[in-house]
């Protein structure tokens, strides 16, 4: 068992930006998640950069595995795995399942800013833009104006309004 340090991680994210070899990287997270034991970061926020990693490196069903187990370890990855699981169900041609996830989500309230976000990013991609809308507008309501992210909520919702032909209103006065 390891104990997890930020700069470990930041260093393996490194080597794998220098190589461009997102698989080597997410074998390597998910190599270190099982071995934890403690650390600054959660098991759960390393299967969550693991399963981004195979998503990148287009291996979307061993990405829905590390969400699933980052889901099951239940510590606190920086925002609610399902919001990555609905994201690879639609990405796996699995939409009802997907949706039946992020209405889950939503029935159970009480959802972060980041999450919340990430379920907008989702549904804009794969078209639903009336609901990337709602979504990401209970981000920003939700995030703290101090929030680094607060600004690239702010600037998707503001680009999914104007996709869907709205009139600029006072939130996306805050953008300049």
């Amino acid at each position: 068992m390891a104990h997890v340090t930020r700069e470990h991680l930041d260093r393996l994210l490194e080597q794998a930006l220098l190589a461009d070899d997102h698989s080597s990287l997410a074998r390597r997270l998910y190599d270190v998640a099982l071995g934890y034991s403690t650390g600054d970061v959660s098991r759960a926020s390393i299967l969550v950069q693991a399963a981004e990693e195979w998503r990148a490196a287009g291996q979307p069903a061993r990405a829905l595995e590390c969400f699933q187990r980052a889901l099951e370890d239940g510590g606190d990855p920086g925002f609610d795995p399902r919001a990555g699981i609905a994201d690879t169900l639609f990405e796996l041609d699995r939409h009802d399942e997907a949706r039946q996830v992020i209405e889950t989500i939503r029935a159970e309230g009480e959802v972060s800013a980041a999450t919340a976000h990430s379920i907008a990013e989702t549904l804009v991609a794969y078209g639903d833009l009336r609901a990337g809308h709602e979504w990401v507008t209970q981000a920003v309501l939700s995030c703290d104006k101090d929030d680094p992210e607060h600004l690239a909520m702010l600037r998707t919702r503001y680009r999914i309004r104007v996709d869907l032909g709205l009139p600029e209103d006072e939130l996306d006065a805050l953008i300049s």
